[in-house]
């Protein structure tokens, strides 16, 4: 009896352990794409990119860059935000979030030339695919930083996590 129960061991320990839905790893990175509007005395429309890292349950800090088209010709800007989120773990489909920083508007100086503000939004991110543990979510924000900000964004979603 004693040697059966070792062999079933061996054979147990040599079998390739399955994954199940807790112990899938949580995604350090979490990329996005967005489109925003800056709507101040010299408005402008960027496209941008961002990467964002967990900083605690609940926050979330990162940089995004965006490049576009102002009123005298191209303009960018780059934001360090962190994302206070009020539903961690996707408890409800969609769920608000708070976001905070700085923000950098490189322009011509015919738009009133580049300058650093501080960044403020209220937002709204949406519901990952029906059944599915990671995916893509859509997101909504409307800040102030440089006059009012408005952007819509597609963001990896988190297995679990916002």
């Amino acid at each position: 009896m004693r040697g059966a129960q070792s062999l079933l061991r061996a054979i147990l320990l040599l079998l390739p352990a399955g994954v199940v839905r807790a112990q899938m790893p949580q995604q350090p990175l979490q990329s996005e794409t967005r489109l925003d509007a800056i709507v101040a005395h010299a408005t402008g429309i960027e496209a941008g990119v961002g990467l964002s890292v967990p900083a605690g349950i609940y926050v979330r800090s990162g940089l995004v860059a965006g490049i576009g088209a102002g009123r005298h010709g191209l303009e960018g800007r780059t934001d360090l935000i962190s994302r206070f989120s009020l539903d961690p773990f996707r408890q409800s489909r969609w769920a608000p979030y708070g976001g905070g920083g700085t923000s950098g508007r490189y322009r011509s100086k015919l738009d009133g030339g580049s300058r650093a503000r501080l960044l403020v939004c209220l937002c709204l991110e949406g519901p990952l695919p029906l059944a599915q543990p990671s995916g893509i979510v859509p997101a909504l924000e409307l800040g102030l930083g440089g006059r009012a900000r408005f952007a819509i964004i597609i963001r990896r979603g988190i297995n679990a996590r916002r």
